[in-house]
């Protein structure tokens, strides 16, 4: 059977078809890592430390930011392919499913049967069926005004950035609006999400005997390098993938600049 055979009826063309399929995947995985972000969040920190030249080089980074940068790499898929428009509706696309997953978690919460809560702590015992889950909604809650105030933050910022670098070259040096709107992005993210999550919901694991900034750069500096390497190896990937799902779509985002328009 040809591929025309299998069309919706609300699919114009194969190529249409084609088009809307490979934005629905890159939707798919910028939405649902948005959402591990979001519920793995600061539930562990995992140890990356390395060593350069006998230099110790410390780096933890919250399990939740793992699958972020895969964040910042769809919406560049999607800003080179399908351009600005598209890219920003996702970001707000992210937040309605951000906030769609909070208020499930605190309708959890607050549902019968009531669940002895320890005053000291705000979560039932250790030993009770449902700790996992309050866990888990404690530091969700506590901590989802700081992702989403960053994460729109940086999200906006990473398509705006990159659509100034594509402007400014007339779509030359993929690699230069890629890395420059990433890295600059991530870093708002970063310093966002770490100081709003101590000053507001206090939900880092940091000594208050300590001077607090200096833990709180430690713990900035750590999940922007964990972004930043990230961010410089996706490079290659981003070049191929913009290589061939151009081929594939039918689609040179160079000509926008030629014909004046970025849809």
């Amino acid at each position: 059977m040809s591929e025309s055979n299998e069309l919706h009826p609300i699919e114009a063309s194969v190529l249409h078809a084609r088009r809307e399929r490979v934005y629905l995947v890159l939707a798919g995985l910028f939405l649902g890592s948005m959402t591990m972000l979001n519920i793995l969040g600061i539930s562990r920190f995992l140890d990356f430390s390395f060593e350069i030249a006998g230099t110790r080089i410390p780096m933890m980074v919250a399990v939740g930011v793992l699958p972020y940068p895969v964040t910042f790499l769809c919406t560049d898929f999607i800003s080179e392919l399908y351009g600005r428009k598209r890219a920003n509706h996702l970001v707000w696309v992210g937040l309605g499913l951000n906030l769609w997953v909070v208020a499930f978690l605190w309708i959890g919460g607050i549902a019968p049967p009531p669940v002895p809560i320890d005053p000291a702590t705000g979560l039932p015992p250790t030993d009770a069926y449902d700790y996992a889950f309050f866990r888990i909604r404690f530091l969700t809650m506590g901590a989802v005004t700081a992702s989403m105030i960053a994460y729109m933050a940086a999200q906006f910022c990473d398509v705006a950035l990159f659509h100034f670098w594509k402007g400014l070259t007339k779509g030359r040096h993929l690699w230069l609006r890629n890395n420059g709107s990433t890295l600059v992005s991530q870093f708002v993210d970063t310093f966002s999400v770490i100081t709003i999550t101590h000053f507001y919901a206090k939900g880092l694991p940091v000594d208050p005997e300590a001077p607090i900034w200096p833990q709180l750069w430690f713990f900035i500096a750590s999940g922007y390098l964990f972004k930043f390497v990230v961010a410089l190896l996706d490079t290659i990937p981003f070049y191929l993938g913009v290589h061939h799902l151009g081929r594939y779509l039918e689609i040179d985002p160079r000509k926008e600049h030629e014909i004046g328009r970025d849809n």
